[in-house]
């Protein structure tokens, strides 16, 4: 299905949970309090809606949280969405600490990619960043997913002044194993507002100084539509291969490299909103409609939420941005 602006739309991030095992300062802060169970999609509802969802032309579903992996029959959802007819990839979300645990049903139930949220391989800065002396568990599950013949990424998120400098160790990751390291720009939602991030240009340079020359790799076109994708995904990262390394590193720059005229996606929150845009708090509710077994609202709800997709969003200007709610209320 198309927005109102040609693109394909094609992508649904999907959160099951707002709850969490780590306390990230700038997704979860202090004082956060967890939506009620009864006001959150049941995994059977959540399935129906992607199963509306897929016959409307999204065929890539991510699940996240929160922590997807917290919330209980994840892999049952996993294998419903894969099991849908028109579905070509579903991949997943975590902050790693149970994934070691999970790894080996993951491989199993068919998931296509798992992307790791990891900010340092310090674990002094760790427990700093996320609250919780983790970092063993994270690694470990990494390596017991790279073992396993899963697709793993990193997600590093940059902040000025807390983990600038963790870049150089963390693209030994991608130096000595086929794993991807991308670096994400802090989106200014919720408490990540508060937070200076670091900008990717000038990250780029400074990899630039250390490695030389970086070859930008090709991007493959987005279906039916007007912008292009990378080979590693349905996102929009651009991706660089530094010589010798096994892995790429990717760069996902809302706020200095707009990729707005080819998105692809839109979201839904663990209580049913559809949200358009993460910048605007504009979006529609279908709790009502799949909980009272009515596909076709459901259809028209999404068809009307896709069709009022914005052109683009406003992140480089704050006061602008209406999306005042967590992360961790919104899906990672």
């Amino acid at each position: 299905m198309k927005d109102s602006y040609g693109r394909v739309i094609d992508y649904m991030r999907i959160s099951i949970t707002d709850r969490c095992n780590l306390r990230c300062r700038y997704c979860m802060p202090d004082g956060i309090k967890s939506i009620p169970m009864e006001q959150i999609l049941t995994l059977e509802e959540i399935a129906e809606v992607c199963r509306i969802a897929s016959e409307l032309g999204i065929t890539k579903f991510k699940v996240t949280g929160g922590e997807p992996l917290v919330r209980k029959g994840c892999m049952e959802l996993i294998r419903m969405l894969k099991a849908l007819p028109y579905t070509e990839q579903v991949t997943l979300t975590t902050n790693g600490i149970l994934l070691a645990a999970y790894a080996k049903e993951l491989k199993e139930v068919g998931i296509d990619g798992v992307n790791v949220s990891l900010d340092t391989l310090c674990a002094e800065k760790f427990a700093e960043i996320t609250g919780y002396d983790r970092l063993k568990d994270v690694l470990e599950g990494i390596r017991t997913a790279h073992m396993l013949g899963l697709k793993v990424k990193i997600n590093t998120v940059l902040q000025k002044g807390v983990n600038e400098g963790e870049w150089e160790a963390l693209l030994q990751i991608a130096k000595e194993t086929p794993i991807d390291v991308r670096f994400i720009e802090m989106m200014p939602i919720g408490h990540g507002s508060r937070k200076a991030s670091v900008s990717n240009q000038e990250l780029l340079e400074k990899i630039r100084g250390k490695y030389g020359e970086m070859t930008e790799e090709a991007k493959k076109q987005q279906s039916g539509g007007r912008g292009a994708f990378s080979g590693h995904g349905n996102g929009p990262a651009v991706y660089y291969q530094i010589p010798g390394f096994q892995g790429s590193v990717g760069f996902i720059s809302a706020l200095h490299g707009k990729f707005c005229d080819s998105c692809n996606r839109i979201r839904m929150t663990a209580e049913g909103f559809i949200k358009p845009c993460l910048c605007y708090d504009t979006g529609i509710s279908i709790k009502e409609a799949v909980r009272n077994h009515q596909p076709e609202e459901v259809r028209r709800l999404l068809v009307q939420a896709i069709s009022e997709k914005p052109e683009a969003h406003c992140f480089e200007k704050k006061e602008e941005i209406t999306e005042k709610r967590e992360m961790s209320r919104i899906g990672g």
